[in-house]
């Protein structure tokens, strides 16, 4: 009889502590825009334009996460913990170099790339965007450390470490939040402020956890710090092209959200609402296609493709009917959830139009779309689902937006039109790949 990699309990330990994770994350969010609100429209807007460059940057450290979670798995799987540990410390080096590099970049050139992309929008908006855009670069070694850490936790299955750092993150940003914003009427400030002190936190607690003795992926030796070309290449080629990807598509978003912000303040602010709540009902799949790397990744370190390919469907059902759950359940809620924001009539008309669409669409193909291209990521096959990603982005999301945004007049409805289609094209080819069997053979490690 063959051993399975993972059993029932096995995944319970792995996904709950996920899915607990991002409605964490989530619910920080959430609260954040409320407070955001009650400062002014002109605030929501600042705030949801400068989140999409934040994204943009989180994802490419994201990305290097997921590259040395990919490796450390595959090499947990093949049971060389010592190469497995090698390469977590080359994973915190690489992100502490890159990171603070971008950190000085945006630093200098803050004012600059905000007028460069959002040069249309009004003066308050923009005013409002600098300050938040300049100390959000500040948190972004600690944010990039943070999610190299919990990746490298949720390599060797133990998920519960990153759940536990995220509900400090989160606590301490909430907590901040409220007391900066309502307390000493900050506003922008104190929101953003909050955020890096949170972050700040969250980081050296979950580097300090890495340097337990009982931990697998253990980083020693703290004093010496040397690059190991050998471990960086098979990082980079899973996070190179995982991040190009994150990279090209978070761009995208950004420019298709400074044609947002040509249709008015009421549809920005709509706009940052609607994927406010949007991010609530992935939350379960977010969490999978995490989990997705962790067993796939191992999975296909031991050369056991049968059981990568069992435990990918079992991943995707559970996936579906998970979030077809919570969808439905956001959807109820959002009539009592809109009026929390404080916004005008017109704005909460247009993002309860985006919602419904956001839900209705994502039950039938977000998780095809963005949970299961990660079994391919894990697989070593990240180079393919960057070309799809890519190719259907610009093609899709991007110039559908202006056709049916701008050209046909259906504003932002027509780009949230325009990301459903992207999701669609997603689905078709990441299914091709997948039952051509060309995702398999392809070990990194």
């Amino acid at each position: 009889m063959i051993r399975m990699m993972f059993s029932h309990r096995d995944l319970k330990k792995l996904i709950i502590p996920l899915i607990i994770e991002q409605l964490l994350a989530v619910t920080v969010g959430f609260a954040d825009t409320i407070m955001v609100a009650s400062v002014g429209e002109a605030a929501v807007s600042a705030v949801s334009l400068v989140d999409g460059i934040n994204i943009l940057l989180i994802n490419i450290f994201a990305a290097l996460g997921t590259g040395g979670a990919v490796v450390a798995a595959q090499f947990i799987g093949q049971g060389v913990k010592e190469k497995a540990k090698l390469s977590a410390k080359q994973l915190i080096l690489v992100t502490a170099l890159l990171s603070l590099v971008i950190m000085i970049v945006v630093i200098i050139f803050n004012a600059s790339l905000l007028h460069l992309i959002f040069g249309n929008v009004e003066v308050d908006v923009m005013k409002n965007a600098e300050i938040y855009f300049l100390f959000s670069a500040m948190s972004y070694p600690f944010i990039a450390l943070y999610n190299s850490g919990a990746a490298l936790f949720r390599a060797i299955g133990n998920s519960k470490i990153s759940m536990i750092n995220s509900a400090i993150m989160n606590a301490i940003n909430i907590i901040l939040n409220a007391v900066f914003i309502f307390g000493f009427q900050w506003g922008v400030f104190g929101a953003v402020f909050a955020t890096l002190i949170a972050r700040a936190v969250a980081c050296i607690v979950i580097l300090y956890m890495l340097t337990h003795s009982e931990n697998d992926l253990r980083i020693d030796d703290l004093k010496h710090w040397s690059f190991q070309g050998v471990y960086i290449r098979k990082i980079l080629t899973i996070g190179v092209p995982s991040g190009l990807e994150n990279g090209m598509f978070q761009f995208g978003k950004i420019l298709v959200q400074s044609l947002i912000a040509t249709f008015g303040t009421y549809s920005i602010a709509a706009n940052a609402v609607s994927n406010n709540i949007a991010q609530m009902q992935i939350i379960p799949g977010t969490a999978m296609g995490l989990a997705m790397v962790t067993v796939v990744g191992q999975c296909v370190g031991a050369n056991d493709y049968q059981q990568a390919k069992y435990y990918i469907k079992k991943i995707m059902k559970l996936t579906y009917l998970s979030m077809a759950a919570v969808i439905v359940v956001i959807l109820l809620a959002t009539p009592f959830i809109l009026p929390m924001y404080s916004l005008s009539s017109q704005t909460t008309d247009l993002a309860y139009q985006c919602i419904f669409l956001h839900g209705i669409i994502g039950m039938l193909i977000w998780p095809l779309s963005f949970t299961f291209p990660n079994a391919l990521r894990a697989a070593n096959d990240a180079k393919y689902t960057m070309i799809v990603s890519a190719v259907s982005m610009w093609t899709f999301r991007f110039c559908l937006s202006y056709v049916l945004g701008q050209y046909m007049n259906l504003g932002l409805l027509g780009v949230w039109i325009a990301m459903f289609i992207d999701w669609a094209v997603r689905c078709v080819f990441f299914m091709w790949r997948y039952l051509s069997g060309k995702w398999m053979n392809r070990q990194l490690v």
